[in-house]
């Protein structure tokens, strides 16, 4: 064996690719495929979020950039957090682990107490004039733990619930906060990462079933919120069904349906950049964060909105293909929960604005405005390019 091959069944077959060459060409370790959708999506969502909030920009009210200034910042700290995500070393990864869990409890359980209300939900520190939202890089805490949970040969029942219990404390108290659409992406990326990990089917059936249950229960009990019942529900209820819901339910309605105009006022090729009718009224809610895919839909039509979500496309499939060639478990279901993590949250942020998901406030990766949901995004692609990198790393596999 040369050290530019390398094609092993060692450790159930885990191990497979080639070590690299100090000939190889450098885009073997980057993926360069990757990191320019990421950059173009980046770019992508800080037009839109300086059309979303840019104002009517006059020459006696000039457009407001302090939301595209702060976004870029964000993306630029981002970048410089990839990289480091990237490059630290997997050992020393999995040994900050449960440094990072216990911080986030920590954080989780003092935002209750200290976090600000808003947009009746406490899932926010407010330090001046920014914000964060712990809840957000708690997903990459997440996906490591799981990723380290089932990381064998073969889930045992007792990793399978150590994983669940561990999944399941941080969604009890982002419940107390209450933030039903971050529980969603932490329900969808547990649910992905145990299915494509060694659990054994019947495992996975149980749950299901047990799953199944549990959701009925809720949505019987008092757990959930009557508003919070009223968005997951309202988007498949006609007008008549609405009306007897009340005005949570007439104001979620509204909300959803000013979105809905907005994307087919774009029609195909969109009423044009900064042009938007209902964008530039501010008729939709929170346009620069949870319904952001609304001003692409109406200001660049199904074209533009169809080149973004042909992007995420782009990014998830490289995703996919590096957890596929991944050296071991480990990093494998680290890049499996990325890509649940990813995908979910575009289908539930685009489909929301057209009217075919619930209304929950959940940020398009990379696009939304925010610095909190940026700086995770781009941690999580860094972490990807880390586990594309370590196919390569002969010292780390030697």
């Amino acid at each position: 064996m040369t050290a530019s091959t390398f094609d092993t069944n060692e450790a159930g077959g885990l191990l497979r690719g080639r070590y690299r060459d100090e000939g190889d060409p450098w885009w073997l370790v980057l993926d360069p495929i990757l990191i320019l959708s990421t950059l173009a999506i980046t770019a992508f969502g800080s037009i839109l979020v300086y059309s979303a909030t840019r104002g009517p920009a006059t020459l006696i009210e000039p457009a407001n950039t302090a939301y595209f200034e702060k976004q870029i910042a964000f993306a630029i700290i981002g970048l410089g957090l990839a990289v480091v995500a990237a490059v630290m070393d997997v050992r020393r990864l999995r040994s900050l682990l449960p440094i990072a869990y216990g911080a986030l409890m920590a954080a989780l359980l003092a935002i209750l107490q200290f976090g600000a209300d808003i947009n009746g939900a406490r899932s926010w520190y407010r330090f001046g004039g920014f914000t964060f939202q712990p809840s957000e890089p708690g997903k990459i805490v997440l996906i490591l733990v799981l990723a380290a949970a089932f990381s064998t040969e073969e889930v045992s029942f007792r990793r399978l619930a150590r994983g669940l219990a561990l999944a399941g404390a941080t969604i009890f108290l982002i419940l107390q906060q209450p933030d039903l659409g971050t529980i969603l992406v932490y329900i969808a990326v547990t649910a992905v990462m145990i299915m494509l990990s060694t659990v054994r089917v019947r495992y996975i059936v149980l749950l299901s079933l047990v799953a199944l249950t549990a959701v009925t229960m809720i949505f019987q009990s008092d757990v959930l919120k009557d508003y919070q019942k009223v968005r997951l529900t309202v988007f498949v209820l006609d007008d008549e069904a609405i009306a007897e819901l009340g005005p949570d339910a007439a104001r979620v309605a509204y909300n959803a349906e000013q979105s809905q105009i907005a994307i087919g006022n774009g029609g195909i090729f969109g009423e044009g950049l900064f042009d938007g009718t209902q964008t530039g009224s501010n008729l939709v809610p929170e346009q620069q964060t949870d319904f952001i895919f609304s001003v692409a839909g109406e200001e660049l039509g199904f074209r533009g909105a169809g080149i973004l979500l042909v992007l995420f496309g782009v990014l998830g499939f490289r995703v996919w293909r590096i957890a596929l060639r991944a050296t071991d478990q480990f990093d494998r279901l680290i890049a499996v929960g990325v890509m649940a993590m990813f995908v979910f949250q575009v289908f539930q942020s685009a489909g929301m604005t057209m009217g075919i998901m619930p209304v929950t406030g959940i940020p398009m990766p990379l696009v939304s405005y925010g610095g909190s949901s940026m700086l995770t995004s781009m941690v999580a692609i860094g972490l990807v390019l880390g586990v594309h990198r370590r196919r390569f790393d002969y010292a780390l596999r030697a």
